[in-house]
């Protein structure tokens, strides 16, 4: 990434835990995307500090830097594990999401804002399930945690093009949550390894059997659109003319992958894996 003076983009080395580079890295900046995180969940589970540090004051850091280098938009991405959290990464990112989401009321007379983009797994990333049966399909034999598991999942052009077009739309304090398929652990390793044998090794410490992108709880405050919900803050419940066209959810409504209607087909996912399938 060689910096000749041209080009907008200037690549840093850096950690989030780091106040006085991140304060380098977003001045003249007008947009940020938080997207640093400690994301295993096994990981997170034995190095707890670690995670809190980096998930948590890293989120902190993101805010202070944002607020006193002037940025304006400041989006922080989320995930499913955030929403009534078993594991230590999915609360950590709860706590995150709580940061960004209260940020808005930190910022006093200064026009910076903060959301969030809260969304499921996505497709063949690095250290998770796909690439992990794809290496384990050359030897016929594949392990399988539960086949019941569901899962949301989301290609990562698809989620970089929904966190671009929340940013546009963002007032602050929001939650995104995209509309997006889910699909059984079992489905997926018959579709990306048809012929092998499949081994139950039972779940993994802090893990659902389904994932949930919103609760019960809170779709009180969530409206809908056509291609997303809209986690509204408390407060502004009833802000909906802010979104034109949104409707509120109805009584005891969540957004879960097991009961969710849109699945994801093994056609479908072959299609999005392209040359990994």
């Amino acid at each position: 990434f060689p910096d000749t003076g041209d080009s907008p983009v200037r690549y840093f080395l850096g950690d989030v835990r780091d106040r006085e580079r991140l304060y380098r890295a977003f001045y003249g900046v007008d947009v940020v995307v938080h997207a640093a995180a400690l994301k295993q969940v096994p990981a997170c589970e034995y190095n707890p500090f670690e995670a809190i540090l980096t998930n948590v004051m890293g989120a902190k850091n993101v805010i202070d830097a944002s607020i006193d280098c002037g940025v304006r938009r400041v989006m922080a991405l989320s995930t499913d594990k955030a929403v009534n959290p078993i594991n230590l990464y999915g609360a950590t990112k709860l706590c995150a999401e709580k940061l960004f989401v209260d940020g808005n009321q930190y910022v006093g007379s200064r026009e910076t804002r903060f959301s969030c983009a809260r969304y499921g797994n996505v497709v063949a990333s690095r250290g998770s399930v796909i690439p992990f049966f794809i290496e384990q399909r050359r030897n016929g034999r594949i392990t399988v945690t539960d086949p019941a598991m569901s899962r949301f999942w989301i290609t990562l052009e698809q989620g970089a093009r929904f966190v671009v077009r929340c940013i546009e739309e963002m007032h602050g304090g929001e939650i995104f949550v995209p509309k997006i398929p889910s699909m059984t652990i079992l489905e997926l390793s018959r579709t990306v390894a048809p012929d092998c044998e499949v081994d139950v090794i039972g779940s993994r410490p802090g893990e659902k059997t389904h994932e949930i992108l919103v609760s019960e709880d809170e779709a009180r405050y969530t409206l809908e659109l056509d291609d997303k919900f809209v986690i509204l803050p408390l407060g502004l419940e009833r802000a909906s003319n802010r979104w034109p066209g949104s409707r509120p959810l109805r009584p005891g409504f969540r957004y879960a992958s097991d009961t969710n209607p849109q699945q994801l087909t093994p056609e479908a996912l072959t299609q999005l894996l392209g040359p990994l399938a």
